[in-house]
């Protein structure tokens, strides 16, 4: 019988104070693309954004559906729209963040950091499997607590293989 291992290396931060200044610009347009979501159910607006090694960043936010599983969450929808608008580049590095809506329709930064859910996690493992990419920081923001998972690939043991 063999054993099988898995750990998920993570720094904690206080918000964003100490992560490199060379990752602003993708911090901002997951906060522009948290802006953009289509949430009137849950009031919660997930941003994501994608730096790509093409230099270009792209952004996607949750756009939920009365018919709740026609909703797409924030990753995917940047994970898709990147690729097809630049099948050729590779993931340098991801951010999301996530903010809630009052009634009066204000956003409010979380505190804490959001988590991409197990569908997610699938498709941006399919998406690091590509040739030539790195090792992909993913940086989940909140304003008191801020992660980032040195590799994105260690976000899903055992993924699902056809």
């Amino acid at each position: 019988m063999d054993s099988l291992s898995f750990s998920c290396q993570v720094v904690q931060y206080n918000g964003v104070e100490g992560i490199d200044a060379r990752w602003t610009p993708l911090f901002a347009a997951a906060r522009t693309a948290a802006e953009r979501a289509y949430s009137p159910y849950s009031r919660v607006s997930i941003g994501a954004a994608l730096l790509l090694s093409n230099g270009e960043i792209v952004g996607g936010s949750n756009q939920e559906n009365a018919a709740y599983p026609s909703g797409v969450c924030a990753e995917r929808t940047a994970l898709f729209s990147a690729f097809h608008q630049y099948p050729d580049s590779c993931l340098e590095a991801i951010a999301i963040v996530r903010g809630d809506r009052t009634e009066q329709g204000t956003l409010i930064w979380s505190s804490m950091p959001p988590s991409p859910c197990g569908a997610c996690r699938q498709v941006l493992w399919e998406y690091l499997q590509r040739p030539g990419i790195k090792t992909v920081p993913f940086f989940m923001l909140g304003t008191e607590c801020s992660w980032c998972v040195e590799d994105a690939r260690t976000l899903l043991p055992l993924a699902f293989l056809l």
